[in-house]
């Protein structure tokens, strides 16, 4: 006689709180600048988590909302400059900014140690 009940349902270990889910928002931020809407669906699923993990990933929770926010203003400022002509300048200095906090913040997911300062306007560090 087997047993085909397969128990109580395993929810996906990505969209929980922790570890495994802040470094899908990185990756979704990270693939924003190919395919725009990811950083929607990263920045609500930080929303929903922020608060929930505890230790040391809350950090980058703080860290991954001030990263899409920030860099959201840097780029319409970079638009509205564009005008002039600088604001083409800016914009790719907003794309590097925003590809380097993303990086160090993996980093420091993948070392399992917090940003050290999630409230930056800069990197963090």
């Amino acid at each position: 006689m087997s047993n085909t009940d397969p128990g109580p349902r395993q929810t996906d270990r990505w969209l929980e709180p922790g570890q495994t889910n802040a470094l899908v928002i990185y990756i979704l931020y990270l693939a924003s600048l190919v395919i725009g809407v990811t950083g929607i669906v990263g920045i609500v699923l930080a929303y929903i988590n922020r608060g929930k993990a505890g230790g040391f990933v809350e950090s980058h929770y703080t860290f991954l909302v001030r990263t899409f926010w920030i860099g959201l203003l840097y780029a319409l400022i970079s638009v509205v400059l564009m005008m002039l002509a600088i604001g083409f300048l800016l914009m790719f200095a907003v794309a590097v900014w925003f590809i380097v906090r993303c990086i160090l913040g993996l980093q420091a997911l993948q070392r399992g140690e917090p940003v050290k300062n999630p409230q930056s306007w800069l990197l963090g560090q």
